[in-house]
């Protein structure tokens, strides 16, 4: 994440834009912990001991339909840009399935159109592929998932499968063009362990192993099967108000009353995600995501090798889980 924002920087440095400084991200949405990434990301909790951030970051609605934060989050995107300036504006950092929140999918048309508005106003698109990229939508990308052309992506985990720490980002050749012309720019960034060797075989033993074992297409064959299979599930359980996701990548929020999508309090998060769902799941043998930060939710990230019986195993656990917080939180 830091390498894309100072390449976004550095790329309308060269181009002329020296007051487009400014990233705007989704609400709620994750992008790194460090200083420069700090900003990017929505979560407050995780930057306000950090304050003063660097400067420059606005956060529009995610795309979550089943709690919105905005009638049109393509247009609140646009009118951000235009609210500040769109020669202030470098680029607009989104994750094709925004996770923090609970695997928030986008409507058919949002990212089309944020790429529209982002040409318009002369701003770079980044997706973050860092969860969804190599195979969790079942593609190589979520940016080929929803059918648009970002200008930078940044990617991490699954170039590995998490066999060996590696990350990195790829651009468009528009960008690296500017950075090669007559101003003679150099991309003035690096790290110690940048390039690693060892890290850089392990992606690609492991993007061999994508090929050879067709991992993306065992991804596509059954992501439906398994989104009915979590609809069925969550519609037994009253403490389940909304079923979200695609690929290997789902989430189920939990309410305390379906009927009127009403949140659990704070207490109550706390008693059943840490108390309870975070404990009872790997003691049930599942080993998943329990997250309040915006409201609770259980998210499940199969291995992409998983077959529908692994799955089968995953959801009667799930089942049971829900179960017996049905009863401790609704009762």
């Amino acid at each position: 994440m830091e390498s894309a924002l100072k390449l976004a920087r550095q790329y309308h440095q060269v181009t002329g834009g020296h007051r487009r400084h400014k990233i705007i991200s989704r609400r709620f949405a994750y992008h790194g912990t460090t200083l420069g990434a700090l900003g990017v990301t929505g979560v407050p909790a995780l930057s306000t001991p950090f304050e003063p951030l660097l400067p420059g970051h606005r956060h529009a609605p995610t795309t979550n339909r089943y709690r919105p934060q905005s009638d049109d989050p393509a247009g609140a995107i646009e009118d951000i840009i235009l609210a500040e300036g769109p020669d202030t504006v470098s680029a607009v950092f989104l994750e094709p399935v925004q996770n923090a929140g609970g695997c928030i999918t986008p409507a058919k048309d949002y990212f089309p159109r944020v790429r529209e508005i982002c040409d318009r106003h002369g701003v770079l698109l980044v997706s973050d592929e860092v969860i969804c990229g190599f195979g969790r939508l079942g593609t190589w990308t979520g940016a080929e998932r929803y059918g648009y052309q970002p200008d930078i992506i940044t990617f991490a985990k699954g170039v590995t499968s998490g066999y060996a720490p590696l990350a990195g980002m790829t651009f468009t050749r528009r960008i690296g063009d500017a950075l090669r012309g007559p101003s003679g720019a150099t991309y003035l960034h690096g790290s110690t362990w940048g390039g690693h060797p060892v890290s850089c075989a392990v992606a690609l033993a492991n993007l061999e192993v994508f090929s050879s074992a067709d991992v993306l297409g065992n991804v596509r064959r059954n992501e439906g099967w398994l989104g009915e299979q979590l609809r069925e599930l969550g519609h037994r359980h009253e403490i389940v108000g909304d079923v979200r996701g695609t690929g290997y990548f789902y989430a189920l929020e939990l309410v305390a009353d379906r009927d009127r999508k009403l949140a659990f309090t704070d207490e109550q998060s706390e008693r059943l995600i840490r108390g309870f769902l975070s404990r009872r799941l790997p003691e049930l043998g599942l080993i998943c995501r329990v997250d309040a930060r915006d409201q609770p939710v259980l998210q499940l990230a199969p291995p992409l090798v998983a077959d529908r019986a692994v799955l089968g195993e995953l959801l009667d656990i799930v089942d049971q889980a829900l179960g017996e917080a049905d009863k401790l939180m609704l009762s």
